[in-house]
């Protein structure tokens, strides 16, 4: 053969190999990437730990979730009163932080299968002599982060109901806080009287502080749950499928032993 016929032959080889081996690259799927938004003030559940990192229960389980299920997380921290509207305007896929599923929230966004429980916890100051019935009565300063289950419960005919509620936020007997421990602070700082919140991140902020103690729990049965928009089907059962692995799996057993949430 002759050798410029020869050397053309192998070139030509070489290019249809690159255009072949190009083409089977390009047909690779990349795995997609859902921005995750969280509060990052809320442990033991969302939180940023002391090296800047994200870290807690949820966190670690979206993330569990998503080597699980194929695709990348990017978690994001915002605001937690305007989390919906962020999820709404497209700048985060999903909510993974401890949302409680409500009437009012359902009315907006697509909810997940519920994976964790929990009741609402009065904290007060250690040595104080206030009382349940005087808390339920609204005879106390009371500290609150604004827009949370919490919130919204005092706002419930269950409790306040909305004409009383509103009274008390005008005349400072319900304090609003950006973060759950914003209110804690000013619970220690003597602010308020009393703070609400879930009982477990009550549980986890007071625990080795002789300063602040559990009143009492009040039961309301709350449910958990990823909210995501609307329609996006796909993402729901991505999740509702990652979260029946997950508490079916040895990791969910570590995650609670980890961050002591009990069952």
């Amino acid at each position: 053969m002759d050798r410029k016929v020869f050397f053309g032959v192998i070139i030509a080889l070489l290019v249809v190999s690159a255009v072949l081996t190009a083409g089977c690259v390009g047909n690779q799927t990349e795995k997609k990437t859902y921005i995750v938004g969280i509060d990052g003030d809320y442990p033991p559940y969302s939180y940023v730990d002391e090296s800047g990192n994200f870290a807690g229960f949820d966190v670690e389980s979206i993330q569990w979730i998503a080597e699980q299920e194929g695709f990348n997380v990017d978690i994001k921290a915002v605001a937690w009163d305007g989390i919906i509207p962020a999820l709404l305007a497209n700048k985060i896929d999903m909510v993974y932080s401890g949302m409680t599923i409500t009437p009012e929230r359902a009315a907006q966004v697509t909810f997940s299968k519920p994976y964790w429980s929990v009741d609402q916890g009065v904290a007060v100051k250690n040595g104080s002599t206030v009382t349940l019935d005087q808390f339920k009565a609204g005879d106390l300063t009371i500290g609150v982060q604004r827009s949370c289950s919490a919130d919204q419960y005092l706002q419930s005919d269950d409790f306040f109901g909305q004409a009383k509620y509103d009274q008390m936020v005008k005349d400072g007997k319900i304090k609003l806080y950006d973060t759950f421990p914003q209110s804690m602070v000013a619970l220690e700082n003597g602010l308020v009287q009393a703070v609400i919140f879930d009982d477990v991140n009550i549980k986890d902020y007071i625990k080795g502080k002789d300063g602040i103690v559990m009143l009492a729990t009040i039961p309301t049965g709350e449910e958990y749950g990823v909210a995501m928009r609307n329609g996006d089907t796909e993402l729901q059962k991505l999740i509702n499928d990652g979260l029946t692995k997950l508490m079916a799996s040895e990791k969910w057993e570590e995650l609670k032993a980890k961050y002591l949430i009990e069952a």
